[in-house]
């Protein structure tokens, strides 16, 4: 049972959650800096294909850590659900709150994954 012994506050997964949205947003704001940047000057459209590869790594693996860390938020809910209906936890507010803290986490990854579906169907949409 990893998931009961790593008990933590809910507000340490919102801090998460809004530090990987800051990130995202960081990241979509250097995309569109390239993407003015590669439109304004056809030369900078070879090089910046290149420059485009070090954020993309970056922001692939932010992704997987924001998956990864809602996987996490998920176990922890379930070792408690587990955990309360063995008895070994009486606190119920927190295994609610677990609960909640897993549904927000993958409400949040639900909608992030319909954006960038829906980016990648209109960049599809695109004539070249």
């Amino acid at each position: 049972m990893s998931g009961v012994s790593g008990i933590g506050g809910g507000a340490g997964g919102i801090q998460q959650i809004m530090q990987m949205r800051q990130q995202i947003i960081q990241r979509n704001d250097l995309l569109k800096h390239l993407h003015s940047t590669q439109a304004t000057d056809a030369t900078a459209a070879t090089g910046g294909a290149g420059a485009a590869q070090g954020p993309a790594q970056g922001f692939a693996d932010t992704l997987k850590n924001a998956l990864d860390g809602v996987n996490a938020v998920q176990d922890k809910a379930a070792g408690l659900t587990e955990a309360y209906q063995k008895g070994e936890v009486t606190d119920v507010a927190k295994v609610m709150l677990a609960r909640q803290e897993a549904g927000v986490a993958f409400e949040a990854t639900l909608q992030v994954r319909n954006k960038l579906l829906s980016a990648y169907q209109d960049i599809m949409r695109m004539g070249v």
